[in-house]
């Protein structure tokens, strides 16, 4: 029983050591989108105030493709030191999980949580060759067309590609879907009108929103967007059931000491609550918000459920 409890001790101490000595290296805030849009955006919005709170660089990597895995399946193997963290995009986190049969990573197993960073509603953006000018009108038209026009998504299972699918099933409506690897490519073709429709975060699209070369229909929250107050909420344009927001969090390796994601939590917090980063994030379009490891937790359970209903609703799968 001693001998049990000696071990128990030196292992506290061993963790309140490392934890005394974190962080020892750069952090590496691992991305699982290419540049641009909400995930890389808030990685960037969170890594400057982070590694001043830290007093130690914060750097981030771009790792993308395999919608997402190919980052996941990295982080969830590295060092369970604090040093390595992922960037999660909720549709991958809460998504991939019901998307694919033979995942190789676990959104609960494989990951301790830190903090959330941001949540973002999304616009739905047109281009401007769409004859409709609010979301009814817009309705109206896919309705008259079933399959005329098409819509892009940040990739198979992405949360613009499952949003939009909830969309169309709620209105009726049918669209052709055209993914790509991220909103840059994405919104790109929009602008260009290759592709009609886009709902994603504002980041991709507030700027072209507000200079009319896209047209904002409606944003998906309960309210009006800050840096869009002249487009209604999906309420106010008559479609209320229909909601749809994303969120961006740091998580560490499964194992990582507790002492050292207390530390990055309370650092976290201190980063994403200064006035500066706040109104960063305000101009860039989205909402810094930080929840802790515990209520990051809960957020993940919850959503992995509602997510699987709305998938196999919607009938989609990477598989």
């Amino acid at each position: 029983m001693l001998r049990l409890a000696f071990t128990a001790l030196l292992a506290c101490a061993a963790q309140a050591a490392a934890a005394a000595d974190f962080p020892s290296r750069p952090i590496s805030l691992i991305v699982p989108n290419p540049p641009g849009g909400l995930v890389d955006t808030s990685a960037r919005l969170a890594a400057d105030p982070l590694a001043k709170v830290l007093g130690s660089p914060v750097v981030v990597e771009n790792k993308d493709g395999g919608s997402g895995n190919i980052a996941y399946q990295g982080v969830a193997r590295a060092q369970p030191d604090g040093h390595t963290l992922l960037v999660s995009y909720s549709a991958y986190h809460v998504g991939n999980p019901n998307l694919t049969k033979n995942l190789r990573w676990d959104p609960v197993k494989d990951f301790e949580p830190v903090g959330l960073v941001s949540i973002s509603s999304n616009v739905i953006a047109v281009h401007p060759s769409v004859p409709a000018d609010d979301l009814q009108g817009f309705i109206a038209e896919l309705k008259q067309k079933p399959g005329h026009y098409s819509y892009a998504s940040q990739g198979v299972g992405s949360l613009s590609h499952i949003g939009t699918e909830i969309f169309t099933q709620q209105t009726g409506t049918k669209m052709l879907h055209v993914p790509y690897r991220g909103s840059g490519a994405a919104i790109q073709d929009v602008l260009g009108g290759n592709v009609q429709v886009f709902i994603t975060t504002p980041p991709s699209v507030m700027g072209h929103v507000r200079t009319g070369k896209l047209k904002g229909l409606a944003v998906t929250s309960a309210q009006r967007h800050p840096m869009l107050p002249d487009v209604p909420t999906v309420a106010e344009a008559g479609l209320g059931d229909y909601q749809l927001e994303a969120w961006v969090a740091l998580f560490a390796p499964a194992g990582t000491p507790a002492p050292v994601i207390e530390k990055l939590a309370s650092s976290l917090e201190q980063a994403l609550t200064s006035p500066e980063t706040v109104e960063r994030a305000r101009a860039a379009g989205i909402e810094a918000r930080f929840e802790g490891p515990q209520a990051l937790a809960e957020r993940v359970r919850t959503e992995l459920a509602y997510w699987g209903k709305t998938i196999q609703a919607a009938n989609i799968s990477i598989d």
